[in-house]
């Protein structure tokens, strides 16, 4: 069983930045994939980013690419994404996940929605 909290979530102007991070607990984290989904008022939870145990595979979503990082720090059980060039679309609920499979990719996380899940951390971006 794990247990994720969220943390880092705020107002922002768009084109800002803000990171939000995730601290596990409850399990060894570094032998799970780890990611982040957001859902906006009146919309599905969707994948935002993920990172495999290891840190060295990532996936994203195609509305994030080339603005959003996602990292991990398994000596601290954290996982952080760092959001630039931030828009208002971008404006939702920020979950933190964790694969109940230590087997899942990054690349699987996204089309799935059985992780363990923190309680979420809102971003809001003005324009």
């Amino acid at each position: 069983q794990a247990q994720l909290v969220e943390s880092g979530g705020g107002l922002v102007q768009a084109g800002g930045s803000l990171r939000v991070s995730c601290a596990s607990s409850g399990r060894t984290s570094s032998n799970y994939c780890m990611g982040w989904f957001r859902q906006a008022p009146g919309k599905e939870r969707e994948f935002v980013a993920a990172i495999s145990r290891g840190g060295g595979s990532t996936d994203y979503a195609d509305s994030v690419k080339g603005r959003f990082t996602i990292s991990r720090d398994n000596a601290k059980n954290t996982v952080d994404l760092q959001m630039n060039n931030l828009k208002p679309e971008d404006t939702a609920v920020y979950y933190c996940a964790a694969a109940r499979n230590p087997f899942i990719t990054p690349q699987q996380m996204g089309g799935m929605n059985n992780h363990f899940w923190g309680q979420g951390t809102q971003v809001t971006v003005s324009s």
